[in-house]
């Protein structure tokens, strides 16, 4: 009863969005990161690196990339908190600022270094669909990534959308900025008791999202479903393999992919 209640309820706290303003994600293959892996003449493309990016774009793919703010407030394309694992350097991404990061070589590509939101939509100019993923922690200032985001964002014309697992950054462009494609990442991680899936309905009156990202994982999930068949599109993450690409074209509307999720035709 209680789950039937959950789902009366999404239909009065979070009306589906129209369908024109989330068109375009549908029927779009988007590459994790961007194309990385290895490329041509033995080279590497990084993660999260222009040249990956430029790679997605020559291969007809969508992107989805990660951002996070740089201790002067820029909006960084970049995954992990720490530069560790992807560079020389060691420390917090987020004290440094976007000029020394501008400056950070990626391992892998002696030509990538770590690049701004604003190189990355110079670089994409409306070619392919773009999927920004919004990283943050219980610490994050809300306001100040999503202030950060959206000053680049201004005057870009090409389909866009901001996502994050953190249901107050699509809260807060619903209330600041509405007219911005939003999305709400969501893993089940195994767990489908009563408590969980209220918890995810929670989670969705909360962030107001126009579009769901879900783990592949768990598909195909009932909640998931239930709001694709309300008229939220469901892409899905991370598609890494031929069995989980099957799986998210039969129960989704976008694999976000990598490696072996994509086709041999989409590599450069």
């Amino acid at each position: 009863m209680l789950y039937l209640l959950s789902f009366l309820l999404d239909r009065l706290l979070t009306p589906p969005p129209q369908a024109e303003k989330v068109a375009w994600l549908k029927g779009v293959t988007y590459a994790h990161r961007g194309l990385h892996g290895p490329g041509p003449n033995g080279t590497t493309l990084p993660e999260n690196a222009m040249s990956a990016f430029a790679a997605a774009i020559e291969a007809g793919l969508g992107i989805e990339c990660d951002v996070q703010r740089s201790s002067d407030g820029q909006a960084m394309v970049f995954h992990d908190w720490e530069l560790d694992r992807l560079t020389a350097e060691t420390g917090l991404l987020i004290e440094r600022s976007a000029a020394k990061l501008a400056q950070i070589h990626i391992v892998g590509n002696d030509e990538d270094t770590i690049p701004s939101l604003r190189q990355l939509l110079d670089l994409v100019a409306g070619r392919v669909p773009l999927l920004i993923e919004v990283k943050t922690r219980p610490s994050t200032r809300i306001p100040a990534i999503c202030l950060a985001v959206r000053r680049m964002l201004e005057g870009y014309l090409g389909p866009v959308a901001v996502m994050s697992f953190d249901p107050r950054v699509p809260r807060w462009f619903a209330r600041h900025s509405s007219h911005i494609v939003r999305g709400l990442v969501m893993s089940e991680e195994g767990s489908r008791t009563l408590f969980a899936r209220t918890q995810r309905h929670m989670m969705l009156w909360r962030a107001q999202p126009d579009f769901l990202a879900y783990d592949i994982s768990d598909m195909p999930s009932r909640f998931a479903g239930a709001q694709r068949r309300r008229g939220f599109p469901v892409l899905t993450w991370t598609v890494n393999t031929p069995d989980l690409m099957e799986r998210a074209l039969r129960h989704g509307d976008g694999p976000i992919a990598e490696g072996a999720g994509l086709s041999r035709a989409a590599r450069p």
